[in-house]
């Protein structure tokens, strides 16, 4: 069964900030999530040196399936075609003090003070004539208003960045479904 943005709701309701974006490929679905599926951080030239710098000691040549499947995030569902992961902490930090979670269940339960919920979904569905659609959606959530006047202040100076970066692996893969 197809992800939708609709259905990301039962993870994050209530998210402040959210970011979807999506490109179409001339190649069938499992082509096309097979090609994101191998794109690597060090694929992609700025986000994938934000994430190396936000998450240290990540190699260049992880994946971005391998990222969104190991520490510091927790997969949430996945399936033949999608995958939706989450993170909790204190993302305005220049600190790595993301707890561990044991999984989705730990996810949703959440609620320490001064942190915040963030969800990342990737999903591909036909988009007819032998096409496909790649999106890809992150949310976040704040747990108290502390957190959310701090995730206000940091989406201020980095919100207008992130349609530039955001999109960096979708072109990608879109490129490499086409061409392979």
């Amino acid at each position: 069964m197809p992800l939708s943005p609709s259905d990301l709701d039962r993870w994050l309701p209530h998210a402040v900030v959210r970011t979807h974006h999506r490109r179409t490929a001339g190649a069938t679905p499992a082509t096309l999530w097979r090609a994101a599926q191998e794109i690597s951080l060090a694929d992609t030239r700025a986000l994938g040196r934000l994430i190396r710098w936000r998450i240290p000691g990540t190699p260049a040549r992880r994946t971005y399936d391998g990222l969104f499947r190991s520490y510091p995030f927790t997969v949430l569902e996945q399936g033949e075609s999608h995958l939706v992961s989450g993170l909790c902490g204190r993302i305005w930090t220049l600190e790595r003090d993301y707890p561990s979670l044991a999984g989705p269940a730990e996810f949703a339960a959440w609620d320490v003070q001064g942190t915040v919920r963030v969800l990342f979904a990737h999903w591909v569905t036909p988009a007819g004539n032998g096409r496909a659609q790649l999106s890809t959606e992150a949310r976040v959530e704040p747990v108290d208003r502390q957190s959310a006047l701090r995730l206000k202040t940091l989406w201020s100076v980095i919100g207008r960045f992130e349609p530039l970066v955001g999109t960096e692996p979708l072109r990608l893969a879109v490129r490499r479904a086409e061409s392979g």
